[in-house]
């Protein structure tokens, strides 16, 4: 039962009081994510997707308790560690699948677009504001051309050179310092952006299906 202002008598007080230190204090571990939803859902996947289940857990546990750039920096390092990077028609037999969080943990490898929704999801679980992040579509300039490429971006405000996080280079650095980037557009659970500026362009999960269905399943296996 829901608490309710009108509980009666000292009783009521109590009980008033003891909801609402547990919804402080899971506010104050992040608490955008459902522990029992994942793990079941990872069960689901088999022996390694359950296994990377229990290490992102404990992964977003200690996260959950560091300042924001050492949060960035440990949950960059836990997927660019444990996850090989692979083209998806080798690791689904897809053109272009993104794959969520225990989808990713359970194949062990993915593509770029995987590893930032999972860093996506990972973070907002262990207390970032969904806000703060985007993810962008970029151009990165290699010796033979460029190509489409996907990072995660860190905002401490929403007009403030973001932080990146990417599959390429292990280190989380500002902007300025990937000059190898080009930003195409940016997106995130609330909207869509041209480039990577402040100024939003529209709705992403309306505007970009894979997007809208990768939302669905990381959501039904715990994530916010």
């Amino acid at each position: 039962m829901a608490p309710s202002a009108t509980l009666p008598g000292p009783g009521g007080s109590w009980l008033r009081a003891c909801c609402a230190l547990w919804l402080a204090l899971h506010v104050l571990a992040g608490g955008a994510w459902d522990r029992q939803r994942m793990q079941a859902a990872a069960q689901r996947m088999g022996p390694e997707a359950m296994a990377g289940a229990q290490a992102l857990q404990r992964a977003i546990a200690a996260s959950s308790r560091l300042g924001e750039a050492a949060r960035l920096g440990a949950i960059n390092q836990f997927f660019n560690a444990r996850i090989q990077y692979a083209e998806d028609l080798d690791t689904s037999g897809e053109q272009d699948r993104w794959d969520s969080p225990l989808e990713l943990l359970a194949r062990g490898a993915g593509d770029c677009e995987d590893f930032a929704i999972a860093k996506y999801f990972s973070l907002i679980a262990a207390g970032t504001p969904s806000a703060s992040l985007r993810l962008v579509y970029v151009r990165v300039q290699r010796s033979g051309g460029t190509q489409p490429h996907m990072v995660l971006a860190w905002y401490a405000q929403p007009s403030a050179e973001p932080l990146i996080l990417d599959n390429l280079v292990r280190e989380v650095l500002p902007a300025a310092a990937r000059r190898d980037l080009v930003p195409v557009f940016s997106f995130n659970a609330e909207g869509l952006w041209q480039g990577a500026g402040p100024e939003r362009a529209g709705d992403a999960s309306a505007r970009l299906s894979r997007w809208r269905e990768v939302l669905a399943r990381a959501r039904a296996e715990g994530f916010a």
